[in-house]
């Protein structure tokens, strides 16, 4: 045999042998049977058919500019169930010609996680690269976490994870330092619309529900776009006399289901009602709205969320304790849970309505932040700078600083502002609640200035 043709018959049986236990690349996926569940017949084919994730899948988000360079970098997909984390981990494999590998961290071990790298690292040396998508990562133990670092270090594995707990704090430093961490938003209302549409156009006929029982399905869906499409593939599976209204709908699902007015005033329009409300001290009213987005099956934690936000916006200073309140109750209803902690909520509520408002640290807020975008690059003045080293005490820094425990009263009236703006005035506190306090001091102190 020629000296060509043996190092031939050599190289085919050595390729051979490395294709040996290999397992042949995954087909494409096949269309979905006509009688598959409704969630995976309408399953995205491309990332541009994920909704509620534009801020990651657009062309400026994370993932959009990753795909549009043709590599991807690991990372852990932290968001609430139901919102494409496991879609999205394959479509990025098919996006970038990568083989896609999932496993669970509820029913996978030690020897699956071997094997699934041993077989990464055969086809990287055949020049095809593994995505290896782990769902719930964060139920792997610290040690089994820390097997994942060589495999992605050295490029075997590209690793996506999926959680919905804090990664921050269930997993390795080690391995989030390695992963880049990219948060799925809860479906909103457009988005989790637009799955209906797209269920009505796949079954060929809309959805047996009036108008009024499709908003209190949709906010009882609580952002999981796969238990909405289980709850209206459920609704196509019958037929119905008439299309249910939210009452028929709470029946039928044996399911708590957000109550709407005839109006269709809906979510967003509950929510302001209860937010101006608090803002216009009028506490019956802040009761009511409450009780309406509470006993509608709304997310209770959403309802803290607000009411912190106008415990800051619409009282801050002039009742300090009120966004202690908040927090409180919220510490409350973690610990007791539904219905007791929902009193908490309440107490919250109602202390903030009749609470002195003031709204003098938002606009403090909206002022000082425009004018330091305007002025982002002034130096301050040469009398605060920090002057840890030698040549800079001789060039100047922290020369005629003044320590104000030492002056007279606690105040020395240095100038602390940048010489090229001069002082500003953004917090104007009124005379309401404990504002009044803070204004008299303030008062005091700019006496002392002028002197």
């Amino acid at each position: 045999m020629a000296r060509d043709e043996r190092r031939h018959t050599t190289y085919i049986a050595g390729m051979a042998d490395l294709f040996a236990g290999i397992d042949p690349p995954p087909a494409p996926p096949a269309d979905p049977a006509p009688d598959a569940p409704l969630a995976d017949r309408l399953r995205p084919r491309t990332l541009a058919d994920v909704v509620g994730q534009t801020h990651l899948t657009g062309p400026d988000g994370a993932i959009g500019r990753m795909v549009a360079a043709g590599r991807l970098s690991s990372m852990i997909l932290w968001g609430p169930p139901g919102t494409g984390k496991t879609t999205t981990a394959r479509l990025l494999a098919d996006a970038v010609g990568l083989r896609f590998v999932a496993i669970s961290a509820v029913f996978s071990g030690v020897a699956d996680l071997k094997k699934a790298f041993a077989e990464a690292r055969d086809h990287a040396q055949l020049g095809k690269r593994t995505l290896l998508f782990v769902d719930e990562i964060h139920r792997f133990n610290r040690a089994q976490q820390d097997g994942f670092l060589p495999y992605v270090e050295d490029g075997t594995v590209t690793l996506v994870g999926a959680t919905t707990e804090n990664p921050s704090f269930e997993l390795n430093a080690a391995l989030l330092s390695r992963a880049q961490v990219l948060i799925l938003h809860r479906l909103d209302r457009d988005a989790l619309e637009l799955l209906l549409t797209r269920a009505e156009a796949v079954m060929e006929r809309p959805l047996p529900v009036t108008d009024a029982a499709r908003d209190a399905l949709v906010a009882s869906a609580d952002g999981d776009g796969r238990f909405l499409l289980n709850q209206a593939e459920t609704l196509f599976s019958v037929d119905l006399p008439e299309p249910l209204d939210p009452a028929g709908l709470s029946a039928f699902l044996q399911r708590r289901v957000a109550v709407y007015d005839k109006d269709r005033e809906g979510h967003y329009n509950l929510i302001s009602a209860l937010h101006k409300s608090i803002r216009g001290s009028d506490p019956q009213a802040a009761l009511y709205y409450l009780a309406r987005m509470l006993t509608a099956g709304e997310d209770p934690l959403f309802l803290l969320r607000r009411l912190v936000r106008a415990a800051v916006e619409d009282i801050g200073l002039a009742d300090p304790q009120a966004l202690t309140q908040c927090i409180a109750a919220r510490d409350s209803y973690d610990f007791l849970g539904s219905p007791e902690g929902e009193l908490a909520i309440a107490q919250a509520c109602v202390y903030l309505a009749t609470a002195p408002k003031s709204n003098a640290v938002y606009k403090a807020q909206k002022a000082a932040w425009k004018t330091a975008r305007e002025t982002g690059s002034l130096m301050p003045p040469d009398n605060i700078l920090n002057a840890p080293t030698k040549l800079m005490k001789q060039i100047g820094y922290g020369q005629g600083y003044e320590y104000d425990h030492d002056a007279e009263g606690g105040f020395s009236g240095a100038n602390y502002w940048p010489d090229a703006l001069g002082p500003q005035r953004f917090y104007e506190p009124t005379e309401r609640g404990f504002e009044k306090r803070i204004a008299e001091r303030l008062a005091w102190w700019d006496e002392r200035r002028r002197r």
